[in-house]
């Protein structure tokens, strides 16, 4: 179903993330340590080398890049909504080489963080809560009319 639904903004946290740690990892374990089950995200920084992946809609499957490279975190959003019972945080990045050259698409595992700021604004209830759609094949927030 689509709709939706009034979120009341809660806490709001900042911070650094760790040097060399996958960046998807850590900014999950940061939602499941303030346990943020509803909320959005935005970072800035750098990475070591970076893996993002793109939703081919016919396949419905995701392939994926990887660069072994240094690149700049232009702009990283997201948002947390609980999956399989448990703060899943989905997040698109854009990343840029030396030359300006940028690349983007969905944060994935095997992105390691060289320098990373994060901000994460909680949503106070009612959390949102990912379950499969049908129609696209993905697992996208379920929500009442």
């Amino acid at each position: 179903m689509v709709g939706m639904r009034r979120i009341k903004p809660g806490q709001m946290y900042m911070g650094r993330l760790r040097y060399g740690a996958d960046l998807l990892k850590e900014l999950t374990r940061i939602c499941l340590e303030a346990q943020v089950g509803c909320g959005r995200l935005e970072a800035i920084g750098a990475v070591q080398r970076a893996r993002i992946g793109y939703y081919d809609q016919k396949k419905r499957e995701y392939g994926f890049m990887e660069f072994e490279e240094e690149l700049e975190i232009t702009a990283l959003l997201g948002n947390v909504s609980i999956k399989d019972e448990k703060p899943m945080v989905h997040a698109h990045v854009t990343l840029a080489n030396t030359q300006g050259r940028a690349y983007g698409g969905h944060l994935a595992p095997g992105t390691v963080i060289f320098a990373c700021e994060y901000i994460l604004q909680a949503f106070d209830e009612p959390t949102l809560v990912r379950g499969f759609d049908q129609q696209t094949g993905l697992a996208l927030w379920t929500m009442a009319d």
